[in-house]
Order: structure tokens, then sequence, then C-alpha cells
């Protein structure tokens, strides 16, 4: 042991050895970040979660699962990727969590599984408290649409790899569901009709395209207002992406469902197709719906080939359902009691001479 370690400091009272605060990261702050999200974060619990936020993991009591004669559990992990860009330039950040809820938690629900709860990650490049507890605030809301609990999380301070500014969300999570209620293509047959559920907007996929075409080539601000969209374009790119894990598990409890497809990044057909067994082919009519102005405006402002913008965005559908065709009305009737706008968009057929496993027939509406 080096002899100087244990001197007191010069007499200013002002130490000349490095420290983590001089390096940039302020443990000050991030205790601070943690009381903001305290309040945020129970709002989300559950009857199985055990101990509160602070320890060093999340607790959930699996004797829960014992109601369940087969309990298979389900995880999925995802960001929300350049959104997060958009928040940072608009300064708004209590709603980019309800898009990290929506991607890992309607990931988890397309087997049929219930959420059960999830842990966060926040990287920034300084902690700013009152913006960590806003974002951890737009998660733990987002958990409560999920139905799941949100256990626990980290925010990590990374100064010198990120700017002041700068953050990123990740998070993981958690569901279980019963063996024999598994979803999946096993179940699908011919004839099976294929319901989309509309999107709320571009959802959080896509937005290196979206910010390519309308910040950086057409160069158009955040805070301009556009007639077609009813606002302003930060405004509509920063649309929440809905949650439907709550409504795809009611729709499991009074419909026959055999399969969900979540429209994330490749676009409807590449997701659908992800779930349609081999043998049989999803043919999916544009002509039964309108895809929301934010995707006229990203595909006429960046001269966006359709093919380009439909393997890239969701164009209005956010999930879909397939079900028997007998079903569909009932299951439209359980979507529409819980305000989800939903509709008979295509169905399930021999695949014959197609290639691939969905395709989208028609023009759009």
């Amino acid at each position: 042991m080096s002899a100087v370690s244990d001197q007191s400091p010069p007499a200013t009272g002002r130490s000349t050895g490095a420290s983590y605060a001089a390096a940039g990261v302020d443990i000050e702050a991030g205790d601070r970040a943690v009381e903001l999200m305290k309040e945020w974060v129970k709002k989300t619990q559950r009857p199985e979660v055990l101990g509160g936020l602070g320890g060093f993991a999340g607790l959930f009591d699996a004797s829960a699962l014992k109601r369940y004669e087969r309990p298979l559990l389900a995880s999925a992990t995802d960001g929300v990727g350049t959104k997060v860009d958009i928040a940072r330039q608009m300064g708004v950040y209590d709603s980019i969590g309800h898009d990290l809820v929506a991607m890992v938690m309607d990931d988890i629900v397309v087997c049929g599984a219930e959420p059960l709860f999830m842990t966060d990650y926040i990287c920034v490049g300084k902690v700013h408290p009152e913006r960590v507890a806003a974002i951890v605030k737009g998660i733990a809301e987002g958990c409560v649409l999920a139905g799941c609990a949100l256990v626990g999380g980290e925010t990590a301070e990374h100064p010198g790899l990120l700017g002041e500014d700068d953050f990123d969300v990740a998070g993981a999570g958690t569901g279980v569901v019963e063996a024999d209620r598994l979803l999946g293509a096993d179940r699908i047959r011919t004839g099976d009709a294929v319901i989309a559920m509309a999107s709320s907007g571009l959802h959080s996929n896509g937005y290196s395209l979206v910010r390519h075409v309308l910040l950086n080539r057409a160069g158009l601000s955040l805070d301009a207002h556009f007639e077609e969209l009813g606002r302003s374009l930060g405004e509509e790119l920063l649309e929440p992406t809905k949650i439907y894990s709550l409504d795809c598990l009611a729709l499991t409890r009074t419909t026959d469902v055999h399969a969900f497809s979540h429209i994330t990044g490749g676009g409807l057909a590449a997701n659908l197709a992800r779930v349609v067994p081999d043998g049989l082919h999803a043919i999916v009519d544009r002509s039964t719906w309108t895809p929301g102005a934010i995707f006229d405006l990203v595909g006429r402002t960046g001269d966006v080939e359709r093919l380009e913008l439909e393997k890239t965005l969701n164009m209005g559908v956010g999930m879909m359902a397939i079900v028997p065709q007998e079903s569909a009305d009932a299951a439209l009737a359980t979507l529409a009691d819980r305000g989800v706008e939903a509709w008979v968009a295509g169905e399930i057929t021999d695949r014959g001479e197609h290639e691939t496993g969905a395709a989208l027939i028609g023009d759009y509406a």
C-alpha cells in the first residue's frame, strides 16, 4: 500500500486525484433519478412481485404459476431504435417508454403468453434525473397497459461515449402460457381469416428511413404543422406504439385464436409469413384499409417505392390475428368492445403457385 493513500487532501480541501465524478459519472444524480422514478414503478406492481426498487434483482413469486398444468415461460428483448433521437430533439421523454413496452410485450403475447414482468436498461451520456424519471414514467405506464410489472432496471451513464443529451433504451420481458394453449403455425388451417388491428402510426420501426427522408433530405422541421397529420411532424413521429397485449389476451378468451403476428421491422408480409406454416399462404387485400397520412408523407416526400415502404413500415397495421372463418365476427366484436379498430384483411389459402408465406394484393383503399 502506498503511504500517499493515507494522507489527507491539501489544506484547500480540493482533491487533486482522479475521481468518478471528474470522469463524468454523477452518482448523486443517479440516486436522485431512482428516487424520482419509484412512484411510477410502484404503479406497475402485481401481487407476485416481492420487494421494492433498489435491490440487486427483481423478485417474482413463481408459486403463482402452480395454477398452470405445464407453464411455458416466454421471453423477449428489444429497444425502440432511432425513434429515441426524435424524443431527444423534441425534449419529450415520457412517451418513449410506451414504445419499449409495446415492442417487448407485444412480441411475447404473440404466442398467447400473459405478460408477467419486465426490466429496462437506460443508457445516457449524462444523468439528468428528471429526464430519466420521465422515461421510466412512460415505461411504467406502458407496463400498466400491458398488465405486467416493472421489477427493476439499470441506468448507466457513459460520458465520452454518448453526448450529454444522448440516450438509448432497451428492455426484456417474461410471460407465461399454458403449453396446450400455445399459439402458432401448427394451429393455422386453410380458410382461416386474417384480422388486422390498426396501428397508432409508425410505431417504433423504420425510423432510420423516416428520419433520412423527412429530416435529412427534405429538411422538414419537427415543429412544422401538417394539415394532413392534424398536428406537428414531431408530435406525429412521437405517437406511442399501441400496446395490444391485453386486447390479444381478451381475444384468446372469447375466440379460438390460431396465431398472432406482431407487425414490426420487415413490414406486414414478412412478419405474417413468420407464423404461416409450410404449404399454406396468407393473402392480405390492401383494399380493406387506408394507411394513415404519415405513410403517404414518407413515400411521397422521399419518392420511396411502395415495396420499400411495405418492407420497412407497418402501413397502418400493428398486429394481426388468425382465427377460424366462423370466429371472425366474434373476434371483431371483442376488439370493438375494447376500442380496437380491426377488420378482416385476408385469408389463409393453399400455397399453390406462391413461393412465400404471405402476400399483399390489390391497391390501398
